[in-house]
């Protein structure tokens, strides 16, 4: 069964910029912690400095980007207490997406979750890395929209989705814990295929706790 890719559309080329933007920093590329230089980020870019502008605004209301008098714009810092607190909604909120998930998901949705994982174990059979890419191709991205929720989508994806992922592709996606993470994946999909909503969530706050223990202590030994 194929798998459909739901990319954003790069509307504009202040939106183009944008999502480049984004993805240097949550890539690391743009380094967590420094400062944004609009005469800079122009240059590089190759765009004027109010696209830029909009870009940093737009990263601001994702939580990617801070603001501080007398500094400016910087890239957000990744701490051992701003992971906490991230974690501690996000284990709430997406144990919630995959409890609504086991009841509202189609079995084709379903279906295509397991195809999506099973593309997923080329990647981590060796043990090495689990990279998921952003959107259509991210399991939690995928649970969230099952969920079939809208304010819950509204909120996981437009509001910290992204600040999460700058945690996980930075700190959580390699190293000993990538089979774990993946087989604890597997038994959420088996949770929701059975429709056993308090099981999936439960299942998948435990993961998230697991995934917030691994990287907490890759940022305290840093």
């Amino acid at each position: 069964m194929s798998i459909a890719v739901i990319t954003e559309q790069a509307v504009t080329n202040a939106d183009k910029t944008f999502f480049q933007l984004r993805s240097d920093i949550v890539e690391g590329d743009i380094p967590a912690g420094s400062k944004l230089s609009e005469t800079e980020l122009s240059t590089k870019y190759q765009v004027s400095r109010a696209v830029i502008r909009e870009a940093i605004n737009r990263l601001e209301a994702c939580h990617l980007v801070e603001r501080r008098a007398n500094v400016g714009a910087r890239v957000v810092s990744l701490t051992p207490d701003g992971l906490i607190q991230l974690y501690q909604v996000r284990e709430a909120l997406e144990g919630m997406a995959a409890r609504l998930a086991a009841k509202n998901m189609s079995d084709e949705e379903i279906a295509d979750l397991t195809a999506l994982l099973d593309n997923h174990f080329q990647t981590v059979k060796d043990g090495n890395s689990y990279y998921q890419e952003a959107g259509d191709l991210d399991f939690h991205y995928r649970i969230i929209l099952g969920s079939k929720n809208q304010h819950l989508i509204e909120v996981l994806v437009n509001g910290i989705y992204h600040l999460i992922r700058m945690y996980r592709v930075q700190l959580g996606m390699a190293g000993p814990r990538v089979t774990t993470a993946f087989d604890e994946h597997k038994h959420v999909v088996q949770a929701i295929a059975n429709r056993d909503e308090e099981l999936a969530e439960m299942l998948m706050r435990r993961h998230i706790l697991y995934s917030k223990n691994n990287i907490e202590r890759k940022l305290l030994q840093s």
